[in-house]
């Protein structure tokens, strides 16, 4: 009789869950993580290994280090467990912003050294529209998409994330951004919380990186995805290599459906989410999107000693 295998969804971290000396240990107890994050220092041309392990905060928050430390550590856990029973039964890749490009690696769009350098350049340029624009973001806790949807329309800001029931986040000119935090409190949202970050991601200020971004790409060879991957831009399938670069393109200045890919993933039968990332960012957000599905994270060497 054939081996019953969950159906599983991996998930990949977005920028934000970085924390310094996330992956050491991982790079100390394995020669393939060893490997993996030495092969990154060289392609870069800096020390990801000190960034990531050392630090200092401030710099491994900036947007240009912080996304290849993120793509580079879920790379090395998946590439630790791919072999073990923990990811049997994968079928559908997603990742949160950035790690979009995790997940499109992790399918074999792309390999390791190939998805390295696209998240370096989208990175670089995200950053660079940082530095040339006054932008801010913000997070309304506790309120409906339709109403913040409405809400942004208003103060002229978009909608960043969608991260989980309850928990939105938005996106705009920096001071547009402190009058919607004034203007929800006024209107009762339960919580309107200023972020500290560098820029407006996922809004129209990102544009020229956007802009940019599609001219690297169009050099970029994407192959066919070996498991089904989930876009941030629709929440629904992605296929097709020009489909996959059009969604990665356009996910620079779109609003991340996160909410709505863990929901279709679950609409195609996904029984258990499987986070490869730092922090159980992502674990929480399936937890707070329906308490019944089944989950997991995967951060540390002592997690994946434990894996099957």
């Amino acid at each position: 009789m054939a081996k019953w295998l969950m159906k599983k969804a991996l998930l990949f971290s977005g920028q934000g869950a970085q924390k310094v000396g996330m992956g050491k240990d991982l790079y100390d107890n394995s020669d393939l993580a060893r490997s993996l994050y030495d092969k990154a220092d060289e392609i870069l041309g800096w020390k990801l290994t000190t960034a990531s392990f050392e630090g200092p905060d401030e710099f491994l928050t900036e947007t240009k280090v912080c996304q290849p430390a993120l793509f580079v550590h879920g790379y090395v856990l998946y590439s630790l467990l791919k072999e073990s029973s923990a990811l049997e039964g994968a079928s559908i890749a997603m990742g949160l912003s950035l790690g979009e490009v995790t997940a499109l690696t992790a399918a074999g769009v792309f390999d390791f050294e190939t998805g390295l350098k696209v998240v370096a350049e989208r990175g670089r340029l995200m950053q660079e529209a940082c530095e040339a624009t006054q932008g801010s973001m913000a997070c309304i806790i506790g309120v409906d998409r339709e109403t913040v949807a409405s809400f942004c329309a208003e103060q002229d800001v978009d909608m960043a994330n969608l991260n989980c029931p309850g928990q939105i986040v938005i996106s705009g000119e920096a001071d547009k951004i402190a009058g919607a935090v004034k203007a929800g409190t006024e209107k009762g949202f339960r919580r309107v919380i200023p972020l500290n970050v560098a820029g407006a991601y996922h809004s129209r200020l990102m544009e020229p990186a956007r802009t940019a971004f599609a001219k690297y790409l169009s050099t970029v060879e994407f192959k066919e995805s070996a498991l089904v991957t989930l876009t941030n831009t629709t929440g629904k399938e992605v296929a097709g290599a020009d489909a996959i670069k059009e969604a990665l393109e356009k996910q620079v200045v779109s609003s991340v459906l996160w909410e709505d890919c863990m929901t279709r993933a679950a609409e195609l039968g996904v029984e258990e989410f499987v986070e490869l990332g730092v922090g159980g960012v992502l674990k929480g957000m399936v937890k707070r999107t329906n308490k019944t599905w089944a989950n997991t994270s995967f951060d540390k060497w002592e997690d994946v000693q434990s894996a099957g």
